[in-house]
């Protein structure tokens, strides 16, 4: 009997240290999914343009396409590689994520300066070739996975940064539980957007109500305006994180004028404001100077990348690169 009491204590005591375990990764978990909510912004606002165009059969499909491709990326690739990365050379995790800044920082200065300067682009021209659905959702999918995948390297380095020193293992689980449970509000929220003309369609068509008939018209007419709308804030965001992400690198790499400089400006404004808008206005400021920055890095970028790196990858994989 004695032996069974001792057994049924250690039972109890593992289950303790599981069930505190459980709820430390589930505290780091949201602790470091609140780091990364700027990037998770810009994944959500971005995604949406990708299923425009196609019938409204093919949303779904494509948004789950990219989604298992997301898990992937987060999952099988990011995970183990920013573990490695933390264990044997925590000194290349900024200068990656920096990399990784200036993707967002180029690919929102070129959104920016299409807007700007109306331009034809061959190769985009033979992507949205609509003759050939089947290759414009490849195509389209493909480029979706591929910025996923920097906005993914993002918000796993940040959500590492913001896990406490630990096992491995902890840190491995933490990550994957941000990882996943990221990827199911961003789709998630990018599904519920995309088919909401569709559930005002069916609400316009079918409610016994005036009122819900309205609303389901009023839904229709708004989605176009809504998609417009996320389309900027994905690019705006893209500045934002992409000039934050650079200019915190630079102080972690001993060159912090530029971050003392934005904190300082934020300060000052923050004090020319009530108390209570303190903190908002801080923010917006930081934000503001992030994205110029973002902006101004972009635009030296794009020629960059277009003429130098763009055919530098031409010759090595024998494809054109745009």
């Amino acid at each position: 009997m004695s032996g069974l009491l001792a057994l049924l204590d250690d039972v109890a005591a593992i289950a303790k240290v599981a069930a505190a375990s459980i709820d430390d990764v589930a505290g780091m978990a949201a602790k470091a999914g609140s780091k990364a909510a700027g990037v998770v912004i810009d994944d959500a606002a971005v995604t949406p343009k990708y299923v425009h165009g196609f019938e409204a059969k093919r949303e779904l499909p494509i948004i789950w396409k990219i989604a298992k491709g997301s898990l992937f990326n987060k999952l099988v690739i990011l995970l183990p590689a920013a573990l490695l990365l933390n264990s044997f050379a925590p000194w290349l995790v900024t200068p990656l994520l920096m990399i990784g800044g200036a993707y967002l920082c180029f690919e929102g200065a070129e959104k920016v300066y299409h807007k700007l300067f109306p331009h034809g682009d061959e190769h985009v021209e033979a992507d949205l070739d609509v003759k050939d659905p089947a290759h414009l959702e490849e195509t389209r999918v493909a480029g979706a996975i591929k910025t996923d995948f920097i906005l993914s390297a993002e918000i796993m380095t940040i959500a590492l940064a913001a896990i406490p020193a630990g096992s491995i293992w902890m840190e491995a689980i933490t990550l994957a539980v941000v990882g996943v449970g990221i990827t199911i509000a961003v789709y998630g929220a990018v599904a519920l957007i995309v088919k909401m003309d569709d559930i005002g369609l069916h609400m316009a068509a079918e409610s016994r109500t005036a009122l819900g008939r309205g609303l389901g018209s009023g839904l229709v007419k708004g989605m176009p305006k809504l998609m417009a709308f996320l389309s900027t804030v994905g690019t705006l965001a893209m500045l934002w994180v992409g000039g934050q992400i650079i200019t915190h690198g630079l102080d972690v790499l001993g060159y912090p004028a530029i971050y003392d400089w934005i904190k300082l400006m934020a300060k000052a404004a923050a004090q020319m404001v009530p108390p209570a808008l303190a903190g908002f206005t801080g923010w917006l400021v930081t934000a503001a100077i992030d994205g110029m920055i973002g902006l101004v890095l972009g635009m030296i970028l794009i020629p960059v990348a277009t003429r130098v790196i763009g055919p530098m990858i031409a010759k090595l994989t024998g494809k054109a690169a745009h």
